[in-house]
């Protein structure tokens, strides 16, 4: 038998379907993620993932050292190669783009796995509202390197 994933839950196993609340932080606690190419750049990695259909991307927020995402993976794809598809080819564009130098990312992640609606809302709200918790914005939706806004202006133009 194959070595188990990280936190996996041997009697929860959806039959095509995994959903994890994932943050990754910057290396040394930088600041990189602050300026608007940055963040804007993190996105279009998202993006470019969602629209290969490699995994979905629930809800996220984009901090300034440090990124959280609710993922939804099918079978095809695990934990670890998402976030490493994610890591690796922000680091490859930011120094190929932006000519950032060294190390981009700390090393790891931090993940857990979502079994629930509960769970799942309760995340998504956390995410939402880590902006207005840092005095990034004065409300989720008004936070542009977010899910919230995306959601909130999907609405109006929907």
């Amino acid at each position: 038998m194959g070595k188990l994933s990280r936190n996996a839950q041997p009697d929860f196993t959806p039959a095509n379907s995994h959903t994890f609340f994932v943050t990754v932080r910057a290396k040394t606690g930088r600041f990189l993620l602050q300026s608007e190419w940055m963040a804007n750049l993190f996105m279009d990695v998202l993006r470019r993932y969602v629209a290969e259909q490699r995994f979905k991307v629930d809800a996220f927020v984009v901090m300034p050292n440090q990124v959280h995402l609710v993922l939804t993976l099918d079978e095809t794809i695990s934990i670890e190669k998402a976030v490493q598809l994610i890591k690796s080819n922000f680091s490859y564009r930011a120094k190929k783009e932006f000519g950032f130098p060294g190390e981009v990312w700390k090393r790891g992640f931090s993940e857990s796995r979502i079994d629930d609606r509960e769970s799942f809302l309760k995340r998504r709200k956390y995410i939402d509202n880590k902006p207005v918790k840092a005095g990034l914005a004065r409300a989720p939706e008004k936070y542009p390197y977010g899910s919230a806004y995306f959601r909130k202006n999907k609405k109006r133009s929907g």
